[in-house]
């Protein structure tokens, strides 16, 4: 790099360069720490001194960050390519990544949105179950509005008990088996029937995994099971699968002579 006692014509400052640019001399001694623009001269005083190809250069620098290539990127890749295939391709994988990015940041405002409404229905502050949402929310799980209606030891149960493979099989069980309940409360199914009973002692046993046989917990999920949902669609749904689910499960346990209720309180 040449040394000039004066600043010679066609060159120009750093603080003129990022002046033209739009940027900042702290940018530019960044980049040129880094190596990718480094200035093309230097005045005896030691002032930096760019050229219009400098200019240029870092006109192509800052137009591939703003298309969300690193830095890294920009230096050890795109700037060598000569190509058009290869530059083509490059470009190819980095917008890919933007829609991969796209989708991430779209979930994440859906759940900020989801969150919001939660949080002011909620009427209360608790950060725990704050997280237990976004949580469930990133898990897509479509019951993460019954998570206020927890109280504390329930929440804490579930947190110890259930990681997240066991937590989503258990709703998937809890999806599957109040749809086949809908469906048997509208085609006249009874809930004596064979079909009805083997439906009860399945939601039985999905109720003592997920309680451990800790009957306790019982008022609070019958609770839970009468709460209005999000939608006119879930209350329907969950009112018909109740109905059929109730009465079943008092003919299951009856044969089993078993009072939950009475366990729940000793």
């Amino acid at each position: 790099m040449s040394k000039n006692r004066a600043i010679p014509k066609g060159y120009m400052t750093v603080g003129d360069l990022a002046k033209k640019m739009g940027t900042t001399v702290r940018t530019l001694q960044y980049y040129d720490k880094e190596g990718l623009l480094s200035p093309s001269s230097e005045s005896e005083g030691g002032r930096r001194l760019y050229t219009d190809k400098d200019m240029v250069k870092l006109h192509q620098i800052l137009t591939l960050k703003s298309l969300g290539f690193s830095l890294d990127d920009i230096k050890n890749r795109l700037i060598s390519l000569e190509n058009p295939e290869a530059i083509a391709g490059v470009l190819t994988e980095q917008a890919a990544a933007i829609r991969e990015k796209i989708n991430s940041l779209s979930e994440a405002l859906t759940a900020v949105e989801a969150l919001k409404e939660e949080i002011l229905q909620m009427q209360s502050v608790d950060f725990k179950k704050y997280a237990d949402i976004i949580i469930n929310l990133q898990m897509k799980n479509e019951f993460y509005w019954l998570i206020k209606h927890f109280d504390d030891k329930t929440l804490e149960h579930f947190r110890n008990r259930f990681d997240k493979d066991r937590g989503l099989a258990m709703l998937d069980t809890f999806t599957r088996l109040n749809s086949q309940a809908v469906r048997f409360q509208k085609t006249g199914v009874l809930p004596e029937s064979e079909e009805g009973q083997k439906l009860a002692e399945s939601f039985w046993n999905m109720v003592m995994d997920f309680t451990d046989g800790d009957m306790s917990m019982l008022p609070q999920l019958m609770e839970i099971a009468d709460i209005d949902g999000p939608s006119d669609e879930w209350k329907q749904s969950q009112t018909a699968a109740n109905a059929f689910i109730g009465p079943a499960l008092d003919i299951y346990l009856t044969n089993l002579g078993f009072n939950p209720f009475e366990a729940a309180t000793e």
